[in-house]
């Protein structure tokens, strides 16, 4: 049996739903699922197939997910794959997690962008949060893509060279830019309300920065912050504010909906 490994950054779930799926559904490769956020990058020596993913952070991979790829072993033409989830727009996610992958030397041999309800709570709080996504013809394009990796899997078991797979983008894709100083306009400082904070830490927990510590309360490093909203979706109370957005547009994980159908 092929031996595989998923290195995967969800900061709400929907990417790690997704990879899941791939898991479940790839019989000629075993693959275990590594957070590259929380644990340590395992030694890829022993993988014959490894598949990145992560979502779509202002049309880009996040700056996080970059740095851990950036971190990774050169490798000698290892093949893997490419996957992003998004909400509104993929961007440029799919290309640059290719180029940084291939920079790292790894042989890029499939990839692909699922569309997937929104989980930037500015997006939601205009009521642009997609939550019926994806659409079923954008989820049998995913069962598509599931099924290519499983069979890439079965001409490597043979012995098969596969070759690099150009990464190609949509037209709009192609052209869209966000500067990322938007992200931080966007959420601004934050706040606690200490009226509905327990000092449960669960912000400090998800933050892929650790750019949060409790002692008591939370306490934020505006400097560090990668202005991911991981804090402000997560957190179990609706504790944490910003300026613009209190306890309002918050993704807090998959829906039960969504769950069924990676099943």
């Amino acid at each position: 049996m092929m031996k595989g490994a998923i290195l995967y950054y969800s900061g709400t779930g929907n990417t790690e739903l997704a990879c899941q799926y791939i898991v479940n559904h790839t019989k000629n490769v075993e693959f275990e699922m590594v957070n590259a956020i929380k644990d340590k990058a395992p030694d890829l020596t022993g993988y014959d197939l490894v598949g990145f993913a992560a979502f779509a952070d202002f049309l880009v991979p996040s700056v996080v997910y970059q740095k851990f790829i950036d971190d990774l072993p050169a490798q000698d033409d290892k093949p893997a794959f490419v996957f992003n989830t998004y909400g509104m727009s993929s961007g440029q996610t799919l290309r640059i997690l290719d180029r940084k992958v291939t920079d790292r030397g790894f042989r890029v041999v499939a990839g692909h962008s699922l569309h997937m309800p929104e989980s930037f709570p500015p997006m939601i709080a205009r009521r642009l949060g997609n939550e019926n996504a994806p659409s079923d013809k954008e989820f049998r394009a995913f069962q598509t893509f599931a099924a290519e990796i499983d069979h890439i899997a079965f001409r490597l078991s043979e012995g098969t060279i596969v070759p690099a797979k150009s990464i190609d983008l949509g037209a709009m894709d192609k052209v869209m830019r966000y500067p990322k100083s938007m992200a931080k306009r966007m959420m601004g400082a934050k706040a606690v309300d200490p009226n509905l904070c327990t000092g449960c830490a669960t912000c400090a927990n998800v933050c892929p920065k650790g750019a949060i510590t409790v002692a008591g309360q939370p306490s934020f490093d505006e400097t560090e912050c990668a202005y991911c909203w991981a804090c402000y979706n997560q957190c179990l109370y609706g504790a944490i504010y910003t300026k613009k957005y209190k306890d309002k547009g918050r993704y807090t994980g998959p829906s039960a909906r969504l769950r069924a159908k990676f099943i």
